[in-house]
């Protein structure tokens, strides 16, 4: 009697662990492995460090803040907020920045500045997945969006995936089916997808992605007026892509994340052919239209949205590494 109460003990308890597996596995996942103030003993300042850097760059260069938000849909929508975006073309890799899809991109120059700070103060401890994360948390408060609590401790790459970048981010001119189905791939639902959307709110577009919409014919969604703007920031159908040629996505508060973008939309100003499809989806269209009567919870989605992109699947504990430069893998 006593042997089978101990062998139904030791059953019970081999079935306890094994139904508990796998929800210490899921608390053992990257997602879970991020916290607030990561940095907190290792490098305190980190964080202040990262916003002085970004405010500094911002001073001097407006677009960067701009910058650092298209960084971190970029990075985070292709396999791993892994600063994977960053690694360029050498010893074997192949850079994610020479897909088409990162056309326009820029400023990744600056992302060193940040680095060499950070080295400075804590050499070998703040990864570049984490500057990408946090320069653009406080580049959408420089552009007046709003201010987002982010987890830290994600760790760098070790290679980077050029050829998974057409099948994860995206393109300008996709149907808005398959731009839904590629945040639901990581987790952001049609609400959020509207939301992120309204980074287009800030920067600008080349020429090169807007000409389908007015040449050979103006495209029949799009303001007359606002076509005729167009027209004269792209006067070729075939513009250099080397050129500076270009319109803004917002002409009325073109360096502010608010909701004019989804205003312009409701009017017919939406500048590329993705923006515009946002109206014009039964599935969308509600989303735009409260967003564009509510900047408040605009910026309440695009808070949430941007919190879910930034903890997509990232390497923490002994993945990856700490890269000492953003641009390569260390050598070992």
């Amino acid at each position: 009697m006593l042997g089978k109460m101990a062998t139904d003990r030791h059953h019970c308890c081999s079935s306890f662990i094994f139904l508990l597996l796998p929800l210490l596995l899921q608390f053992h996942s990257g997602k879970s492995d991020l916290q607030l103030n990561y940095y907190a003993e290792s490098c305190p300042n980190a964080e202040e460090i990262i916003k002085q850097e970004v405010i500094k760059l911002y001073d001097k260069h407006g677009n960067t803040a701009v910058s650092w938000v298209r960084n971190l849909f970029h990075d985070c929508m292709v396999k791993s907020c892994d600063a994977s975006l960053l690694l360029e073309t050498v010893n074997g890799i192949q850079s994610e920045q020479l897909s088409d899809r990162s056309f326009g991109m820029r400023n990744f120059k600056y992302v060193k500045t940040i680095k060499q700070a950070l080295e400075k103060e804590c050499p070998m401890t703040v990864s570049c997945a984490d500057i990408v994360s946090l320069s653009a948390r406080d580049g959408i408060v420089l552009l007046g969006g709003p201010r987002i609590e982010m987890k830290t401790g994600r760790k760098d790459s070790k290679e980077s995936y050029l050829t998974e970048v057409e099948n994860t981010i995206p393109n300008h001119n996709d149907t808005m089916e398959l731009v839904l189905s590629r945040f639901q791939s990581i987790g952001i639902d049609t609400e959020g997808t509207v939301a992120l959307l309204g980074a287009h709110s800030v920067g600008r577009v080349h020429c090169v992605n807007l000409v389908h919409r007015l040449y050979p014919t103006v495209d029949p969604t799009l303001d007359p007026h606002y076509a005729e703007y167009l027209k004269g920031r792209c006067p070729t159908p075939d513009p250099n892509p080397k050129a500076v040629l270009y319109a803004r996505n917002d002409r009325k508060t073109p360096m502010i994340l608010d909701n004019m973008y989804y205003k312009n939309l409701l009017e017919h100003k939406g500048l590329l052919l993705v923006d515009q499809q946002l109206t014009s989806d039964p599935t969308t269209s509600p989303f735009v239209e409260k967003m564009a009567a509510d900047n408040g919870y605009f910026h309440d989605q695009f808070a949430r949205a941007v919190l879910l992109l930034a903890e997509n699947n990232p390497l923490t504990g002994d993945q990856g590494e700490v890269r000492k430069d953003c641009r390569y893998v260390n050598s070992d």
